[in-house]
């Protein structure tokens, strides 16, 4: 990791703890969700082994090779991020906080964004202000934190 890469996770880090009221467990479990939801929508993409699906009735995730055309059942790795991420982000909401250094900071209700695109990070922080009044989230997704 260079020393800019450091820096900007080590801001993003502190920003999350102080500001917004994570502890330091949360804020690790949220990059591996991210970083777990980013390589599930790049597997759904495709690669060049093949591509993950999902079964139209059951929903349950298969791997269907690109040189056989066979379909494997695999772990749902996504399902398991997203129940990780609401519990987190239940958990941070409901938590009582006193932020620093600000003593007379309001507390503020966070929502999670996915962004299903593999080019860049899966999850994003949406605050009360980052959502524009008549916009749709995902057309101002990045005004919100990204956890990469």
């Amino acid at each position: 990791m260079t020393k800019a890469e450091t820096l900007r996770r080590f801001n993003l880090d502190r920003y999350l703890i102080l500001s917004l009221g994570f502890t330091a467990e949360e804020v690790a479990t949220l990059r591996r969700i991210s970083l777990t939801l980013r390589r599930w929508h790049e597997l759904e993409c495709g690669i060049d082994g093949g591509c993950i699906e999902r079964d139209d009735e059951t929903m349950r995730p298969y791997w269907k090779s690109e040189r056989t055309g066979r379909r494997t059942p695999v772990a749902d790795r996504e399902r398991g991020a997203l129940k990780r991420l609401g519990r987190i982000i239940g958990n941070r909401n409901t938590r009582v906080w006193v932020a620093s250094p600000a003593p007379a900071v309001r507390e503020v209700a966070v929502t999670p964004y996915i962004q299903t695109d593999p080019r860049g990070a899966a999850l994003y922080l949406m605050r009360p202000g980052d959502l524009l009044d008549g916009h749709d989230v995902q057309s101002c997704y990045t005004r919100g934190i990204c956890v990469y």
